[in-house]
């Protein structure tokens, strides 16, 4: 399986990217093919201007490469923190630039954009890794999770991707060590189920 793994934090040094570095291994010792992006360390552009807005407009390398790689992709996994109950500005650009009409989602015929598109992506699954330094009771009562209903809901669930699963590791600021290997751990298990091993042709 093609597998499109999506990295937003600055922090090298962070849980965010040794979730990534975790995610990339376990999905090669599993035989997928892996695409890797760490949107920072690329530089990625977040705003998205007019000329790029019409479904069949020329868009600028590295955003048709996304696109390409979102669209061929038979599997995606993003990782990202909590920020405002928000991914980081750079991932929402990337979700502006790249889950475009076309690639993600399209308008049936007749339809202006009033209503309810279908989905194209074909990944078979999606799976979103957050780290938060709230609490999950918190999260859920004070602020109803809103990062469950942007990801299922208003992207994945829209594009046509049904098969979703997402994983919040708190409290990072207070984690231990064991704490966060544990997590990892629970991580590779969800890849595991998820993406499991490719079967071998002879």
């Amino acid at each position: 399986m093609r597998i499109s793994v999506i990295l937003a934090h600055p922090d090298k040094e962070s849980l965010n990217h040794a979730i990534a570095s975790a995610a990339v291994e376990q999905l090669e010792m599993n035989g997928h093919s892996v695409s890797f992006h760490d949107l920072y360390a690329e530089n990625f552009g977040p705003l998205l201007v007019s000329k790029e807005i019409p479904k069949d407009a020329v868009l600028p390398e590295p955003v048709k490469c996304h696109c390409e790689e979102v669209r061929q992709a038979n599997g995606i996994i993003v990782i990202h923190p909590n920020w405002w109950g928000q991914p980081p500005a750079v991932l929402k650009g990337w979700i502006d630039r790249v889950i475009r009409p076309g690639i993600a989602y399209e308008f049936l015929e007749g339809d202006a954009g009033e209503g309810i598109p279908k989905g194209l992506l074909k990944a078979e699954a999606a799976v979103v890794f957050n780290t938060s330094n709230t609490l999950p009771e918190r999260e859920q009562q004070v602020f109803g999770d809103p990062l469950e209903t942007i990801w299922r809901n208003c992207i994945f669930g829209l594009c046509g991707v049904g098969n979703f699963h997402r994983r919040t590791f708190s409290t990072v600021v207070t984690s231990s060590e064991s704490e966060r290997r544990e997590w990892l751990e629970e991580e590779r298990t969800l890849i595991d189920r998820v993406f499991p091993k490719a079967e071998r042709t002879t």
